[in-house]
């Protein structure tokens, strides 16, 4: 690190795209100095060399280049470059928006910094703004076509105070009405003592739910009769602009908690930054028994304004991937959004008035002529306002700042579904079309998010080893890379597979995203995602009893672990051990063609019985049973290896842990309550290794399985070999 003063530093995150057109996201540590930034794979000491520095001075900008998504997960982006060598900048992201804010403040006062020393010398930085098509009155609103500067602004010198740029994506699209101009226009002719100006358009209709609620007066006649007056709900919510700005963006199961109008939303289509295309359905309680469910699609566009308020507009339109669903209406948004302004703080807690304004023509053969339907769907929508007051009023103090929600892709889903059905022509969805490529190559500005620079770099003290980048490139090209099928037909157990949702003592997958693992940014936020694939096939299941504990059942002639070794393939075996009068033994078969070298789970196969127990994870789940045992068994990751007896067999090919559950009085009780009430439940078991180091992060599924239905009785006595030429216990 240089000699000069560290204004700020943090861990950040490194958001780009290779040149095949794929985003890459890397924790990075940024620091920021009074000449210039810089960012490390690690917190330097000592003289540590950066692997990227930008020098800052009074030419330099940050850009809002607003959200991106990343493997369905969204990041706030930053880009800070020199307007003089546009080419030359840095890319910067943050999981949330206050972290990136205050990047953002830090950046623009050194700069500022820079500009006020060279304006006392009498060099005068000119003033920079850009005055795009959607300029709202407020300071700086501008597109990413920012950055391809012209003469004429450098030549500018008429106003000598920069003003500070917003980035607003492409602007807004032309067919977006933005009805927040009308707020400001109110607010003005208010304080201009002309209060007529702001009863000319609205009028109250009602109080709901501490709720205004008000009614457009404005006639209008170029729309359909069946399309409702402009009605907005203003309500006031305690907590911080960001915080409500990034719920009122998700589309994920949270927004069941505030939301009663939504049943389910989709990304459609990513335009920038600050414009996206999304499929919405929404949960109208208006007769559904007669009315068709209703849902939409619309383009959503998004900015921050100086004064640190949000505006966030809907508009309707078609998408060729979004056509219409069977045993939807859809419904046309003629003008909608939010506005999410900030207020003064009362009793140390921050207050925020969020406006919802909507104007929807819900469609459907007499809408027009039943008043009270349309009215009545318009304000279970508008009562969002009155969900988010209380989800707040109702939630502890926020320690960490919550992460921008997921963004679940509509086109990707749509493609998995069809792969799962079609298992062969998946190779056609796997890799970008030469068009896609080409789109993202031509849409990209910014020439730092298509380098892999500090990819290439290596440490002085890392050289004999791997570096976090090369084993994180070598997972992703292990998981993404076309894996050869398990012949599972080859495999058995005495516990049947069935994958029917009815279906009695039976087993099935249980899909990855049924659980939430640690995140890649887990030590900094302790943020949690869903394990998605998982690392092994799990093949079959046996279900034992006898008079006494079945140790080491890998060494039962013809189980899946000899079937799988005899083909060369490597087996994880979980034995689940229930104590009792009769003794239960409850046995996953999970099979790999090869453990990747260097992996998480390949160090724990080959490690130590302590390193085992430290690391060996469950994460159970009861998704049908009654609410005691839900609440016994709970949902809650148990480190195995802590809390039970763990013994470890290891063979040529395979790996045993037996997990006896009676050496705990905690496990025997839930136990003795679950076995009781066995026949009733459908259970879900995830096994995982625990990550503890960013190099190890994020965690995967060893798998998961869920067991339906168990009958006592299934269970058959097993015979196993003499245990002479047992394996080593390690």
């Amino acid at each position: 690190m240089s000699n000069s003063k560290v204004v700020y530093e943090g861990w950040m995150v490194r958001y780009g795209r290779r040149k095949i057109g794929r985003s890459f996201i890397h924790m990075r540590y940024f620091v920021l100095e009074t000449r210039l930034l810089a960012y490390y794979k690690k917190k330097p000491q000592d003289n540590v060399v950066p692997i990227k520095t930008f020098l800052i001075d009074g030419n330099c900008r940050v850009e809002d280049r607003g959200l991106k998504t990343h493997h369905g997960h969204m990041v706030y982006v930053l880009s800070v470059y020199n307007k003089k060598e546009k080419y030359h900048r840095i890319t910067m992201a943050a999981f949330n928006i206050q972290e990136a804010l205050i990047w953002k403040e830090k950046i623009e006062s050194v700069i500022d910094q820079h500009q006020e020393s060279q304006a006392a010398n009498g060099n005068k930085f000119h003033s920079f703004e850009y005055k795009s098509g959607t300029d709202n009155g407020r300071n700086g609103s501008s597109s990413d076509h920012e950055s391809q500067f012209s003469a004429a602004e450098d030549e500018d010198d008429s106003n000598s105070n920069l003003l500070r740029r917003t980035t607003i994506g492409n602007g807004l699209p032309e067919s977006v009405f933005d009805w927040t101009k009308e707020l400001d226009s109110e607010l003005v002719n208010q304080n201009s003592n002309n209060q007529a100006f702001a009863r000319k358009y609205w009028r109250l209709l009602q109080c709901q739910n501490g709720l205004r609620i008000f009614e457009e007066l404005l006639e209008v006649d170029f729309l359909p009769k069946s399309c409702s007056r402009a009605m907005k709900a203003v309500g006031i919510v305690e907590a911080t602009c960001e915080e409500i700005f990034e719920l009122v963006m998700s589309m994920d199961a949270t927004r069941f908690e505030w939301d009663c109008s939504f049943q389910y939303g989709s990304l459609v289509e990513e335009v920038d930054g600050h414009t996206a295309i999304l499929y919405h359905r929404l949960q109208l309680d208006w007769f559904p028994v007669v009315v068709w469910p209703r849902d939409l699609c619309y383009v959503r566009y998004w900015r921050r304004n100086d004064d640190g308020s949000y505006v966030v507009l809907f508009r309707s339109r078609e998408h060729e991937n979004c056509g219409p669903q069977p045993g939807f209406v859809r419904a046309h948004i003629e003008s909608g959004g939010y506005n999410i302004s900030p207020l003064k703080p009362r009793n140390g807690r921050p207050r925020t008035r969020v406006q919802h304004l909507m104007q929807i023509d819900l469609k459907g053969w007499g809408v027009g002529y039943i008043s009270s339907f349309q009215q009545h769907c318009l304000l279970q929508m508008l009562n969002s306002v009155a969900g988010l007051r209380e989800y707040f009023s109702q939630t502890d103090e926020r320690t960490t700042a919550p992460r921008i929600p997921v963004m679940v892709n509509m086109t990707s889903v749509s493609s998995t579904s069809k792969r799962s059905h079609k298992l062969h022509s998946s190779s056609v969805h796997r890799s970008p079309s030469l068009d896609q490529i080409q789109a993202a190559n031509k849409n990209a500005v910014l020439m730092d998010e298509y380098s892999d620079e500090d990819e290439d770099f290596q440490c002085a003290d890392q050289e004999a080893l791997p570096s976090t980048i090369e084993v994180e490139d070598k997972r992703a090209a292990y998981e993404e890379e076309p894996k050869e099928q398990i012949d599972l037909s080859i495999f058995s157990g005495n516990l049947r597979r069935n994958d029917n949702d009815k279906a009695r003592d039976c087993w099935t997958l249980s899909e990855g995203n049924n659980f939430r693992v640690r995140s890649k940014n887990f030590c900094y936020d302790k943020s949690k995602i869903t394990a998605g694939k998982h690392l092994m096939d799990l093949v079959a299941v046996d279900w034992f009893k006898d008079t006494k504990r079945m140790d080491h059942v890998a060494r039962r002639r013809g189980c899946a672990a000899q079937v799988a070794s005899d083909r060369g393939l490597f087996s994880i075996i979980f034995n689940l051990q229930v104590p009792g009068s009769t003794h239960y033994s409850m046995v996953f078969y999970f099979v790999t063609k090869e453990l990747l070298p260097g992996s998480l789970l390949k160090r724990f196969v080959d490690g130590d019985d302590e390193f085992r127990n430290c690391r060996l994870k469950l994460i159970p789940s009861v998704p049908k049973g009654s609410w005691i045992v839900r609440q016994s068994v709970g949902s809650t990751p148990c480190l195995l290896g802590k809390a039970v007896d763990c013994n470890y067999i290891r063979g040529p090919k395979y790996l045993e842990i037996d997990v006896d559950i009676g050496s705990s009085t905690v496990a025997n009780g839930v136990l003795g309550l679950v076995i009781g009430v066995i026949t009733t439940l459908v259970v879900d078991m995830a096994f995982l290794v625990q990550a503890t180091t960013t190099d190890e992060l994020p965690e995967r599924l060893i798998g998961a399985v869920r067991v339906s239905h168990l009958e006592l009785s299934s269970a058959i006595v097993p015979i196993l070999e003499s245990d002479s030429a047992e394996p080593s216990k390690s």
